[in-house]
């Protein structure tokens, strides 16, 4: 059994070696996303002028009049003091080519007070550009930048959640080829002794066993936040495929918009059938009823589900906490009628499960401190893909030695003659 596990070990972390070095690394990154993106593009995100600020809403008309090509998806109700406001937007449809217009942007940045469109960038763009460093890394974490094929934009995302959930069953097979063997003879030794050995470093032992030992060591060290950190790689990744078609069956669920509707194609876009001004206003009648005290933080439509969504948040609650102090309400994109709602910590155990999905993978169920250990295990999730990788290659070539020494033996011009 030891062996077969061995085995698996082996080609699964092969498999996963890269997508977890790419994973690994640009995580410990982003954990940092807003942070690093407002220190390397101040010109995007600080405000040049002074005063009153216009109304939100009047920024996104300014918006989607410049380009008619484009429809406002997401926006906060106001601007971060001292910062430009941002805007997010879909492409609308070429009427030409019944498929959405070509942009090279979806975020825009607009001066609150003057309305100025100060600056524009696509979010996820593969260019090592200040303006896009961040945003390209955070895509290239969970879709690995893959295309658009067959109108269907979500390959990398699949990929990387097949990924997670073979790194999900290699963790634990991992685990299980580092406990002692059984034993043959007698020994005074308990079982905890002999797998004692199995968590520490050795010193002075050479370059290959100080690999062998960082590689065996810190995966059991970190055991337990590596299956949290691939468990919620497949969840968030193959969320409506997998992830919660099976929470659904073992668990009482409460669906909302995102999991009962079925999304139309990418280039078929719904047209909004309401108006931010009422829609907004809706909401706030709604959660007065409900005794929310929180603002309106943000609210955006997504126009393949045909839903809008408007949060509930204190400023800087939103990121501080990866969703778990937001509250939600969500409204039919034809009609504005209310068709769902999320608020955290409420609902049934496998709801609350869903809900915690993002904020344990992210680190942020813990604020700052969590987001330090994130980043601390993204660095060693690839550095134990790496060292893997060279136990491989070490032993690989060990193999290969010896069947070309068992090989020269067995030739007649070995053997010597009398």
């Amino acid at each position: 059994m030891r062996a077969l596990l061995v085995v698996l070990h082996r080609w699964f972390g092969l498999f996963i070696a890269g997508f977890l070095i790419i994973a690994g690394l640009t995580g410990a990154l982003i954990s940092w996303d807003h942070e690093l993106d407002e220190w390397l593009n101040p010109h995007l995100f600080e405000a040049q002028s002074q005063g009153e600020p216009l109304p939100m809403l009047e920024l996104v008309r300014r918006v989607e009049e410049a380009d008619p090509r484009v429809r406002a998806s997401f926006f906060p109700l106001a601007a971060e003091p001292g910062h430009n406001a941002e805007i997010w937007v879909d492409a609308q449809v070429n009427p030409d080519t019944g498929r959405r217009h070509e942009l090279d942007y979806d975020h825009v940045f607009v001066d609150p007070v003057s309305g100025e469109i100060v600056g524009q960038r696509l979010w996820g763009k593969i260019s090592l550009h200040p303006e896009h460093l961040m945003s390209f890394l955070y895509k290239l974490h969970f879709t690995l930048h893959l295309p658009e094929w067959k109108g269907i934009d979500r390959w990398g995302i699949w990929l990387m959640g097949i990924a997670a959930l073979v790194w999900l069953f290699d963790t634990f097979i991992a685990m299980a080829i580092t406990l002692p063997r059984k034993r043959r003879t007698a020994s005074s030794k308990s079982w905890l002794q002999r797998w004692k050995p199995a968590w520490k470093i050795r010193r002075g032992a050479g370059a290959y066993k100080l690999n062998f030992d960082l590689h065996r060591a810190i995966g059991l060290w970190v055991f337990g936040l590596l299956l949290i950190l691939a468990f919620t790689s497949f969840s968030l990744n193959l969320y409506r495929e997998v992830f919660y078609p099976i929470m659904s069956t073992v668990s009482e669920t409460t669906p909302g918009p995102f999991e009962t509707r079925t999304p139309t194609a990418l280039h078929d876009p719904v047209e909004p059938g309401i108006a931010w001004q009422p829609l907004l206003q809706q909401a706030r009648d709604e959660a007065n009823q409900r005794d929310w005290d929180e603002p309106i933080g943000d609210v955006f439509y997504s126009d393949n589900f045909a839903v809008f969504g408007v949060r509930f948040y204190y400023p800087g609650e939103d990121h501080d906490s990866g969703g778990m102090k937001v509250k939600s309400l969500y409204y039919d994109g034809n009609n504005g009628e209310l068709i769902g709602d999320e608020v955290p910590w409420t609902g049934t155990a496998a709801d609350i499960f869903n809900q915690l999905q993002f904020p344990l993978h992210s680190g942020r169920i813990a604020g700052l401190p969590g987001r330090i250990l994130v980043s601390f295990m993204g660095i060693a999730v690839a550095m134990l893909s790496f060292t893997g990788i060279v136990i491989w290659w070490k032993k690989r070539k060990a193999r290969v030695a010896s069947r070309k020494r068992k090989a020269a033996a067995t030739t007649p011009e070995s053997y010597s003659t009398s």
